[in-house]
């Protein structure tokens, strides 16, 4: 497994600053991560209150995702970092922009399960929404962990499993044009739960970002535009 070689400085407050950044970083993952899990919940159950709570909360992230940028720009302005030191803060400012996005999808989750809970029992795509949620909270889980770890082999599961996200997302998607071309009265509700999909699988997008980062990070590759297949290779080589 490859291993960040963090420059150790005179400044015992410049490693702290660093591991700061890092440490709210992480911290506001598990809040995202949170905030996926009790969306798809919300549509599952049915739970509107589930549902307020994670429109509620994303004022915290919101209010975190501020804060941290605030502080990388003034890590970046005082200590003037080169070499890893500078890809760790630019890598913690790019993934707080994804986690931030990653909130507001969540929130959209949300809102399609306050417009679901209200529309009657029809449970159609509900499945598919918990399997890719399912798939989409692992992704952040190991995102998170790669970060935390610096570990680009964790990161690359995060960008194999997108791939399957896109998959059960587009097979969903069609399952679902098809119950609404059999069934028009299922048109308003199979829409709201086609919206929570595609929220759904825009997280994965994001925390695939988050594995690119990690990978720049600790090879120093640019990944954002090769195919997955082309990721392994250079990885493993």
């Amino acid at each position: 497994m490859d291993k960040l070689q963090l420059d150790q400085h005179i400044s015992k407050q410049f490693n702290s600053d660093l591991e700061d950044l890092k440490t709210q970083l992480l911290e506001m993952g598990g809040l995202v991560e949170q905030q996926v899990i009790d969306a798809v919940k919300a549509i599952e159950r049915g739970d509107s209150g589930l549902a307020e709570r994670v429109l509620v909360n994303e004022n915290e992230v919101d209010r975190r995702e501020v804060k941290l940028d605030e502080d990388c720009t003034v890590v970046l302005a005082r200590r003037q970092p080169a070499a890893s030191d500078l890809r760790l803060v630019l890598a913690v400012a790019k993934a707080n922009r994804d986690l931030e996005r990653m909130g507001d999808e969540a929130n959209k989750v949300a809102k399609m399960a306050l417009a679901l809970s209200e529309g009657g029992d029809n449970t159609k795509g509900y499945s598919e929404v918990r399997h890719i949620g399912q798939i989409v909270v692992k992704m952040i889980n190991l995102a998170l962990d790669a970060f935390a770890r610096y570990d680009v082999l964790t990161a690359l599961e995060v960008a194999q499993k997108d791939k399957e996200v896109d998959r059960e997302y587009e097979s969903a998607v069609r399952e679902l044009m098809t119950y609404m071309m059999e069934d028009p009265r299922s048109i308003s509700r199979v829409m709201n739960v086609m919206w929570a999909l595609r929220a759904l699988e825009r997280i994965g997008d994001h925390a695939k970002n988050i594995a690119e980062h990690i990978i720049y990070l600790v090879r120093g590759l640019d990944v954002r535009h090769i195919s997955v297949q082309e990721l392994e290779r250079q990885l493993k080589e």
